[in-house]
């Protein structure tokens, strides 16, 4: 599987788990990987269920990486994003947000023009039309170290 699509189910994990307690994470994360495939009606694959062992440890660990940082990530979120609460921004955006600035910020391994780029793309496919120029404005504030 492409790291894009890795980016991706680690995303789809992310905005699920904001729906629940987190006491459920393993829970539902487990859930996640234990969901059949799934095609919409003209038969566009919407959820790929085919992992390696690989797939699903990478992508398990870039979840929990953005899970056990994620007050830190918040707060860079609400300090970086004037004039909005970080509830009032979409689940959608927020989830984004929280994986790229954990690969900005914790990710050695992914450059962070590349953890930009794909969170504009992630934007551009799961979120609202002016969803990836919010993300992109969010994401050139972040300061790495």
């Amino acid at each position: 599987m492409t790291r894009h699509l890795l980016r991706e189910h680690c995303f789809k994990i992310l905005f699920v788990l904001d729906f629940y307690p987190e006491e459920e994470v393993e829970i539902q994360i487990d859930n996640y990987f234990e969901s059949p495939s799934l095609e919409d009606e003209e038969d566009t694959l919407i959820h790929d269920a085919n992992y390696s062992d690989e797939d699903i440890e990478y992508i398990k660990s870039k979840a929990m990486l953005v899970i056990e940082r994620r007050s830190e990530i918040d707060k860079i979120i609400s300090d970086l994003s004037q004039g909005w609460k970080l509830e009032r921004i979409g689940r959608v955006e927020r989830n984004i947000l929280r994986l790229a600035i954990a690969e900005m910020k914790y990710d050695s391994d992914i450059p962070v023009s590349v953890a930009i780029n794909e969170a504009v793309e992630l934007a551009k496919t799961f979120g609202r039309d002016e969803s990836y120029s919010f993300v992109n404005a969010i994401l050139s504030k972040v300061k790495v170290e």
